[in-house]
């Protein structure tokens, strides 16, 4: 494989900054990328797990409504739709998550 010629003493200046750009460019990339994948990744969270949780408040008040029983309808699916938003949240987080 052949060496690269190395920039001739004009070429330099230019190589340096050619190079200081790119070096900035990837550092400014890597950054935004971080903070708008961890924006991200906490809204993603959050909506996982208010959407199930409102849904089981929903049917809940809903079966509360139409049912006369001795239990509350809207605790018992309002702490299910909480565990299957953790669930789902937890699922999502993994698969989003870098694999060594």
């Amino acid at each position: 494989m052949p060496k690269p010629e190395s920039p001739s003493r004009a070429e330099r200046p230019f190589v340096k900054a050619v190079h200081q750009k790119a070096r900035r460019k990837l550092k400014a990339r890597q950054t935004r990328k971080a903070i708008w994948y961890g924006l991200g990744l906490f809204g993603m969270v959050g909506w996982s797990v208010a959407i199930p949780a409102m849904l089981g408040i929903a049917l809940g008040i809903w079966i509360d409504r139409h049912s006369s029983s001795p239990y509350s309808w809207t605790l018992m699916l309002l702490a299910v739709g909480v565990l299957l938003g953790c669930w789902n949240a937890w699922y999502w987080v993994s698969k989003e998550q870098p694999h060594d």
